[in-house]
């Protein structure tokens, strides 16, 4: 019969190994390996109970037996990894100073970063993380308190601080829509405009972040409520809760109406404005006139002195107008693409469909060369409107070009984190879930930030890896698969570059 047996070797090592003794009196030791502590003293004992009972009935030429392993009992397992990332950049932030160590909140937040579900389901997901989440009535209880308008200014408030903000601050901001599963509309949940096309009771959300995108401030409006009103409101709460004396507003065109340009200005605020080119300004003409023949070197800026809104209330800013030769390169083909089916559909050679070459005069359909040739000339080029004085062109420009780090937060907002709480029913239970949804955006993008992993990809690289504790009979031995060198790199980046 075999059995195990423990001997010291010369090194002060503890050698575990396994004696096998066959019935004509001869006896094999087999060593399993050395340790040094008791808890790898005690791996190898289970890893010899399991050898030896796959090798039970093994006749002297050691055939091996088809036989099952020992099973060891798992008394604990975790997604260690991944659950202590996520909770060492939920402190790092500060969020849970600002939650008041709410441990429901903290759960919420960690099983929407791991997969966005309902409240309800988020136990699932804890438990499956291997963390014991509180009841359901619990999180039902806590949810109130994590809709109040002081809740999010906490949260806003201790992201702002890591921001590094100062008096004065470059901030972006970006609204978005969001729909419901509801055929009449509540005041709150209303109809409106929807970049979806949706018919159906939706809210506005608003997002402030600073310039690396990271979140500073989240609120909802009405559905109905123009985009562009959901503006002031919200960086004028923000300004004023942080003591922020000045302020650079990035944003899209169609967010920077003329009556929000004036509100900005009269507020004391700066801005930077991505404009539209529906005809052609008066610099770009005139550097074609004098340059008739050649193409606009890459990255050219030209600047323009611009007054803008009406006679009895004119401001003045200035608009550069970049040209840049990859976007002049795919405005041109596409602009080849609509002029070749405008000349087909002229010709009557494919059906008449929506273009904008073709020219309708009573009957007859031409192709607008005049169109074509100024989309042409206006191939490459966007401006910028700004009412900084003392800013260059590449500041003005650079500034407006960290708009994809907000449209890129959106997009994890809307699709990786699931903001949309499409069966919710009360304004209470809609302004709790996107508390939460605020945090995990937070969180996420911290991580993403100091890895440079996306927050998908974090999660289910490091949802793989468990620390469990196994229970040999005589102790609790926890143990863990290893991590390779490149993934253990990535999780050293979070903590050697700390919260800034």
């Amino acid at each position: 019969m075999p059995y195990v047996r423990t001997v010291r070797t010369s090194s002060g090592a503890t050698a575990v190994q396994i004696v096998w003794k066959y019935r004509r009196g001869s006896r094999e030791i087999e060593h399993l390996g050395s340790a040094h502590s008791e808890v790898d003293v005690e791996l190898l004992k289970a890893a010899a109970v399991q050898r030896i009972a796959a090798g039970q009935d093994e006749l002297p030429l050691r055939t091996p037996a088809k036989t099952e392993p020992v099973a060891l009992e798992i008394t604990s397992t975790r997604m260690g990894r991944l659950l202590d990332a996520v909770g060492y950049a939920y402190r790092q932030l500060g969020l849970d100073v600002a939650a008041g160590r709410d441990q429901v909140f903290e759960q919420l937040v960690t099983a929407r970063i791991i997969e966005p579900t309902s409240k309800e389901d988020a136990a699932r997901v804890l438990v499956e993380a291997g963390v014991r989440p509180l009841s359901y009535r619990t999180v039902k209880r806590r949810l109130p308190s994590y809709a109040t308008q002081q809740w999010r200014e906490r949260l806003s408030g201790a992201l702002a601080a890591r921001a590094n903000l100062g008096p004065s601050a470059l901030v972006l901001y970006e609204v978005s829509t969001l729909w419901f599963e509801a055929e009449t509309g509540d005041g709150f949940r209303e109809p409106g405009f929807s970049k979806e096309r949706r018919l159906e009771p939706q809210i506005t959300v608003g997002l402030l972040t600073d310039a690396t995108g990271a979140p500073l401030m989240v609120d909802a409006f009405e559905g109905n409520r123009a985009e562009t009103r959901t503006m002031i409101p919200l960086i004028g709460s923000f300004v004023e809760a942080h003591g922020i004396t000045g302020v650079t507003v990035v944003a899209d065109a169609g967010m920077m109406s003329e009556a929000n340009l004036k509100d900005i200005e009269d507020a004391g605020w700066n801005f930077v404005v991505g404009g539209k080119l529906p005809d052609i300004p008066y610099a770009i003409a005139e550097w074609h006139r004098e340059h008739p023949d050649a193409a606009p070197p890459d990255q050219l800026v030209l600047t323009q002195p611009t007054v803008m809104g009406p006679l009895a209330d004119q401001r003045k800013r200035t608009t550069y107008y970049q040209y840049r030769a990859e976007r002049a390169r795919r405005t041109l083909h596409g602009i080849d693409t609509q002029v070749a089916k405008a000349e087909k559909a002229v010709a009557g050679q494919v059906p008449v469909k929506r273009n904008r070459f073709i020219q309708l005069t009573g009957g007859t359909k031409t192709v607008n060369r005049d169109l074509e040739a100024k989309a042409r000339m206006l191939a490459g080029w966007k401006p910028y409107v700004t009412n900084l004085e003392d800013q260059t062109a590449e500041y003005v420009i650079g500034a407006y070009h960290h708009m994809w780090r907000i449209e890129h937060a959106f997009r994890m907002s809307k699709h990786d984190l699931k903001a949309r709480p499409i069966y919710h029913r009360k304004r209470e239970s809609i302004d709790a879930h996107l508390a939460v949804v605020f945090a995990a955006l937070a969180v996420s993008h911290w991580i993403e930030q100091r890895t440079g992993w996306s927050i998908r990809k974090f999660v289910r690289t490091f949802r793989r890896y468990r620390q469990v504790t196994i229970n040999t009979g005589t102790l609790q031995v926890a143990a863990e698969q290893p991590l390779p060198d490149d993934e253990r790199a990535i999780l050293a980046k979070l903590h050697r570059q700390g919260a800034h």
